[in-house]
C-alpha cells in the first residue's frame, strides 16, 4: 500500500469512528429537543370572573413564555340548575398578549366554566365562577350650591379702584394745567 491509500484509509477509519461515537449525543440531542418542543406546545390556561357575567382567560406557554400568538380557545360551561353555554370561540383582547374575554354570557349564579385549545398549542382548564349581575356605578351625592353670605367681601374692590382712578385722572389734569403755563 503506498502512504496515499494508508493515509486515506486511517481518514476514513477516523470518521467512521467519529461518527460512531457521535450517534448517541444525537439522539440524546433529539429526544431533548422533541421533549422541549412537546412542552413548547402545551398551554396553560389561567380561568377567572370578570366580577360581571364573563370571563376571562390569561394564556401563556406551560414553561411561563408569554404567548406572542394568537391561538383558538372555546369554552363552556354548567351553571346553576343545569343551564348550559357553548361552546363560544373566544377571541383575544387588547389588554395584553394571551389575553381572552367571553364578555357577558353567563347569567347570575355559580357556574363551572372549561376552557379548551387544540391542538398545535394544547391546553385545557377548568375554574368555578362567581357570576354577578352587572352594576353601575353609584349615584354622585347631589352638591348644594350656595352663594357666599359675605357679599361685601367679594363686591368691595370696584369703589377702590374707581376711586384710584379719578385720583390719577385729578392728579393727570393738576400736572397739565401747571405744565402749560407760560413764562414771559
Amino acid at each position: 500500500m503506498t502512504g496515499i491509500r494508508k493515509a486515506l484509509a486511517a481518514v476514513f477509519v477516523g470518521l467512521a469512528l467519529t461518527l460512531s461515537a457521535a450517534a448517541p449525543a444525537a439522539q440524546a440531542a433529539q429526544a431533548a429537543q422533541a421533549a422541549q418542543a412537546a412542552q413548547a406546545d402545551k398551554l396553560k390556561l389561567t380561568v377567572a370572573g370578570d366580577g360581571a357575567q364573563g370571563v376571562t382567560i390569561q394564556a401563556t406557554y406551560a414553561d411561563g413564555r408569554r404567548l406572542e400568538q394568537v391561538v383558538r380557545l372555546v369554552l363552556t360551561a354548567t351553571g346553576p340548575d343545569g343551564q348550559r353555554v357553548g361552546p363560544v370561540q373566544l377571541e383575544p383582547q387588547p389588554e395584553g398578549q394571551g389575553f381572552y374575554s367571553s364578555g357577558p354570557v353567563l347569567s347570575t349564579g355559580t357556574w363551572k366554566v372549561s376552557v379548551n385549545s387544540p391542538a398545535p398549542l394544547a391546553g385545557k382548564a377548568t375554574a368555578t365562577v362567581q357570576a354577578k349581575a352587572a352594576q353601575s356605578p353609584p349615584a354622585p351625592a347631589p352638591v348644594a350650591v350656595t352663594t357666599p353670605t359675605d357679599d361685601a367681601g367679594s363686591a368691595a374692590w370696584w369703589p377702590l379702584a374707581a376711586a384710584g382712578l379719578v385720583l390719577v385722572a385729578v392728579a393727570m389734569g393738576v400736572a397739565m394745567l401747571f405744565g402749560r403755563r407760560r413764562t414771559t
